[in-house]
């Protein structure tokens, strides 16, 4: 198994010392498992789509548009 460091702000760190009964570890390693699960899953939808990226930047535009008027 690969060994990884990460940076937490201080008052972070902090906060999880108060938790020591929790495995801090196995809770980023499941968190980190979610995000790739989450993400293959976009990969996969993505690979079957027909848009194109000029495609996906127009209908963002149109939906911010939208919203821009409607709370105008």
């Amino acid at each position: 198994m690969v060994n990884m460091t990460l940076s937490i702000p201080d008052d972070l760190y902090a906060a999880m010392r108060k938790h020591s009964e929790i495995k801090w570890s196995e809770v980023a390693r499941k968190a980190f498992e979610r995000q790739v699960k989450a993400l293959d899953v976009m990969d996969d939808l993505l690979s079957k789509s027909e848009l194109t990226e000029k495609d996906a930047e127009r209908i963002g535009h149109q939906i911010k548009s939208g919203i821009r008027k409607r709370f105008k």
